[in-house]
């Protein structure tokens, strides 16, 4: 029989999320069954409640930054155990036949790889996140968590972590690499102490100086406030690669004059308006500007056990279930430092408090 479990949904969209129960599947010959300890809060989750991107389906229990313990696994698990310490990610399924899957890019997968929420599986049923008590996962989506992490503060590297971790990895961040980080938010004060972490030398670019104190202590070298115009003019050409983790509508132009010759500036953040660039602004210094996605599971592994070895993680504020209708606005008004996360433990003890 599908097992029951406490859950928050949003009914629809841009509603309070409201305690419910929902079923998970059978546990499959290939599924592992976990015993969810903490979720973290991801703007994309707030984004997909309110609809603001299109398609969101409802209702929905958002949540893809999830930590927890294995309570049992499927007769053909054999990496896992009862009692394991894991987390999962942003996605659940991919079809693991593709170029991509084989390659551990399953979040290229050609036939569309499944996100652990919002979504829907092969089987048409729509996926249900970690804001829950338990979750049933093929044990290819699972991570392990290494014992050096606190789980809850593993769990926002789960999205934050391989997000900023994979562009620095794709384009060989490493030492005597200059790097710029757009945003001291939840993506960004992790960029910065993984870059540092990588041996970069680490330049921070926020809208004010007022979490400058932070970003030295995660590493970075300098910190410089955008709304001051003498930024872009006194780093014109510094970098040789910038992280963008904002999602606001920025004037990339500015951005990409920052840029050496034949620097890079990857863009992970989301904005709603189409990113616009001038062409003589790529040509004079053959610059390139380029996107990129969270990691598939060979790297979130590798992020988790790079994170864990090099004393990275996230600063967090641990919540109830029914604080997340603040913690939302919270979100949305940038004052948050620097990433939520639920307690599973109080879903299903507590309303949403709207």
């Amino acid at each position: 029989m599908p097992t029951t479990t406490p859950a928050l949904s949003a009914p629809s969209a841009g509603a309070a999320l409201d305690a419910t129960t929902i079923e998970r599947r059978d546990l499959g010959e290939q599924d592992v069954l976990i015993d969810i300890q903490f979720c973290g809060i991801c703007h994309s989750d707030i984004h997909q409640v309110k609809d603001e991107w299109g398609g969101s389906i409802f209702p929905m229990v958002p949540g893809h930054e999830i930590a927890g313990v294995v309570a049992a696994v499927g007769s053909a698990v054999t990496k896992l155990s009862a009692g394991d310490r894991v987390g999962v990610g942003c996605l659940v399924d991919s079809c693991g036949e593709c170029e991509q899957c084989r390659a551990g890019e399953e979040q290229f997968c050609v036939k569309s790889a499944v996100p652990t929420y919002n979504g829907r599986g092969y089987d048409g049923e729509p996926t249900f996140g970690g804001y829950s008590r338990q979750i049933v996962v093929r044990e290819r989506f699972v991570v392990r968590i290494p014992d050096s992490l606190e789980l809850q503060d593993a769990a926002p590297l789960l999205c934050a972590g391989i997000t900023t971790y994979v562009p620095f990895k794709h384009w060989k961040v490493g030492a005597e690499t200059t790097v710029a980080v757009i945003g001291m938010g939840g993506l960004g004060h992790v960029a910065v102490q993984i870059a540092a972490a990588m041996g970069a030398e680490v330049t921070v670019l926020s809208q004010t100086l007022s979490k400058q104190e932070d970003g030295l202590r995660f590493g970075a070298k300098h910190y410089y406030a955008t709304s001051d115009r003498a930024t872009f003019k006194e780093l014109a050409g510094s970098f040789d690669f910038i992280l963008n983790t904002v999602s606001a509508n920025l004037d990339m132009n500015k951005y990409m004059r920052l840029l050496a010759v034949d620097g890079t500036l990857v863009n992970v953040g989301a904005p709603s308006d189409p990113l616009s660039v001038g062409a003589f602004t790529l040509i004079g210094g053959r610059r390139s500007l380029a996107g990129s996605a969270i990691g598939g599971l060979p790297d979130t592994q590798e992020m988790l056990d790079f994170c864990a070895e090099h004393g990275v993680k996230p600063e967090i504020e641990l919540i109830g279930a029914g604080e997340v209708g603040e913690a939302y606005e919270r979100v949305e008004s940038s004052r948050v430092r620097y990433r939520f996360v639920i307690d599973a433990a109080t879903i299903g003890a507590a309303s949403t408090g709207g």
